[in-house]
């Protein structure tokens, strides 16, 4: 039988035969060996019961079925689903529905569902499980003293250690499902009294609209969809695997989204500074959390701006002449300067790429051979100058030194164009270069907040709390950041 084109708009039938026909031809029964179906005969009525294995419960699935065995013919006479799902079915999570197409998305989904002939609709009993690992802390947001858990793949787990550290009524996880074919659970959170109202009908209208398949990479697909901007290589949202980042957010007026088969949550909207903090920052005491912030501040601008200044400076002595003092500018290698950046960039990247794909056993050894091999030789036989692999190691200190790991890969594209810049028109290059940098960061927006807030519009105090690690106690009320529909720049967080 083929699958029906009405599947969406169909009921089911009273005819048990009927339904089982349409189910078994939409879900590939037969075919599919997980999908299972099993013929039942539960107070002399005959039932249908749908599962998929591997995400059923067995212990549970075993008392269902024992539960229903002892019904009698009159417990499933009269209104049979209704007096299942409030008096025999001894479970929490139990629903109803008289249309197909729920039908197969529960089922494919991982409840079980019961079907009963006579009756033109369906017990959903949600006794699914889904393969999880146990909360461990994000390889990319270690801290030396704080909570060791972390977000998993399943979307339940990660509200829940969410809910764990805000325990407030105001606390919103509205549920939607995004993708024809994925039907992905999304979960949209945020504080009802703290978040734009607007921010909220905006991104639920985005994710309502959204015309796709499937969810394949999760949440970064949703980011191309929601937010676009594909020629802009900074981030528009913030990525944590930490929950109580996420708290954090939310009691700052963030909207979060979680979604399914992923342990990243987006945080929306984002500024650029957003990406430069920390938690390690708020782990310590604040005079030390101040100096980290500022020791991470110096190495992410050295990342960007330490190559592309000293080749100026080798190309055109006269407009530094100070640093002529302190290093020696004559040794300028066989190979042309630019070119030995280039190769550099383009070495570390591959050393990047690497990494991921060694096992972590030989990861140490790869990286002893890169270095002292690969590095040492080249700098011998004057492939590259001493100041050339210098200058790039600290720039890639200051990449990995970047707490958001996409705003570490938009900072390495630019360094890479202010090279080329320098390269091709020297002083007028880079500062051209920067012109056109900070005018793309000044005209961008993450959803209906300027990206370089505080610094534009400028919001001294929310500035302040940028650049200064301050006290808690006398960091109460932080401020959110500012959205198009904010009369009053000086928002702060009424807690």
């Amino acid at each position: 039988m083929a699958i029906p084109k009405d599947l969406e708009t169909r009921k089911l039938s009273p005819s048990l035969h009927e339904n089982v026909a349409v189910l078994n031809a939409v879900l590939g029964v037969g075919k599919s060996f997980d999908v299972l179906h099993r013929q039942l005969v539960y107070g002399e009525k005959a039932c249908a019961l749908y599962f998929v294995d591997g995400l059923a419960k067995d212990d549970i699935m075993t008392q269902v079925m024992r539960h229903l065995a002892t019904l009698r013919p009159e417990d499933l006479s009269v209104a049979a689903v209704r007096r299942l799902l409030t008096q025999h079915l001894a479970y929490i999570e139990l629903g109803e529905t008289d249309r197909m197409e729920e039908v197969v998305t529960a089922v494919l989904s991982g409840p079980l569902v019961l079907l009963i002939d006579g009756k033109a609709s369906a017990v959903i009993i949600d006794a699914r499980t889904y393969p999880a690992r146990g909360p461990e802390e994000p390889d990319l947001e270690r801290v030396v003293r704080g909570s060791r858990d972390g977000f998993v793949e399943t979307i339940i787990f990660n509200t829940a250690l969410t809910r764990r550290r805000l325990r407030d009524p105001s606390l919103r996880m509205e549920h939607l499902s995004v993708g024809r074919r994925s039907k992905t659970d999304i979960v949209l959170a945020y504080m009802e009294d703290l978040a734009d109202p607007e921010l909220v009908d905006e991104l639920r209208r985005r994710l309502q609209d959204l015309d796709i398949d499937g969810l394949p990479m999760a949440e970064k697909t949703l980011e191309e969809y929601l937010f676009k901007r594909w020629w802009n290589p900074y981030p528009m949202v913030r990525y944590t695997e930490r929950p109580d980042v996420a708290a954090v957010h939310l009691l700052e007026g963030h909207v979060l989204i979680y979604v399914d088969t992923s342990p990243s949550v987006m945080i929306t909207p984002t500024t650029l500074f957003h990406h430069v903090q920390h938690a390690e920052e708020y782990r310590q005491k604040p005079v030390v959390g101040v100096y980290l912030r500022w020791v991470r501040f110096l190495l992410m601008l050295a990342s960007v701006f330490l190559p592309p200044l000293w080749l100026l400076a080798v190309l055109e002595p006269a407009l530094l002449p100070a640093v002529d003092e302190v290093v020696d500018l004559r040794d300028k290698g066989k190979v042309p300067l630019f070119w030995q950046f280039l190769a550099a960039e383009l070495g570390i990247d591959a050393l990047r790429m690497a990494a991921i794909h060694t096992p972590s056993a030989l990861a140490t050894a790869m990286g002893l051979v890169a270095a002292v091999l690969i590095g040492e030789t080249a700098v011998k036989v004057g492939l590259f100058t001493h100041e050339v692999v210098l200058y790039i190691a600290i720039a890639a200190v200051g990449t990995f030194a970047t707490p958001s790991y996409e705003l570490g890969l938009a900072n390495r594209l630019v360094r890479l164009a202010l090279l080329v810049l320098v390269w091709v028109g020297h002083a007028w290059g880079l500062l051209l270069g920067l012109v056109g940098w900070f005018a793309v960061l000044a005209t961008t927006r993450s959803l209906n907040t300027p990206y370089l807030w505080p610094l534009l519009p400028f919001h001294a105090r929310a500035l302040w709390q940028v650049f200064v690690r301050t006290p808690v106690p006398a960091n109460r009320h932080r401020f959110r950041v500012i959205t198009a529909g904010d009369t009053d720049r000086q928002r702060p967080n009424p807690r």
